[in-house]
C-alpha cells in the first residue's frame, strides 16, 4: 500500500474475520467527530483524521501527531477500532497491534 505515509496508520473497514464494518459511513462519522467549523462556518476535518479507499475498501487515515495533540482522542479511537475487530495498517498495509 503506498497511499500512506509514515506517519499515518489505517483502521481499515474490515473486521479481523473479513467482513465490511457497519455502518458503511462510520469513516465519515469519525471524521465529524473531530471536525470543527471555520470562521467561514463551513465544516472542516481534523488535519489528523482522513477518510481513504484502500483496496476498494473505506479507511480511516490517523496522522499519528494526535497521539501527542490530542491522547485521549486517539486513545478513544484505538479503543474503537480493537472494540470493533478492526484491522489496523502501518505505512506499508501490514497488520498491527493497536496502539497505545
Amino acid at each position: 500500500m503506498t497511499t500512506t505515509a509514515s506517519n499515518e496508520i489505517i483502521i481499515e473497514g474490515l473486521t479481523r474475520a473479513g467482513k465490511p464494518f457497519r455502518p458503511s459511513d462510520w469513516v465519515d462519522r469519525m471524521c465529524s467527530t473531530y471536525a470543527s467549523f471555520g470562521a467561514d462556518r463551513k465544516l472542516r476535518y481534523s488535519p489528523y483524521l482522513k477518510p481513504r479507499v484502500v483496496n476498494g475498501v473505506r479507511c480511516l487515515a490517523v496522522d499519528l501527531k494526535l497521539r501527542d495533540v490530542n491522547p485521549e482522542g486517539f486513545q478513544q479511537l484505538m479503543h474503537f477500532a480493537d472494540e470493533n475487530q478492526l484491522n489496523v495498517l502501518d505505512a506499508e498495509g501490514n497488520s498491527i497491534p493497536v496502539p497505545a
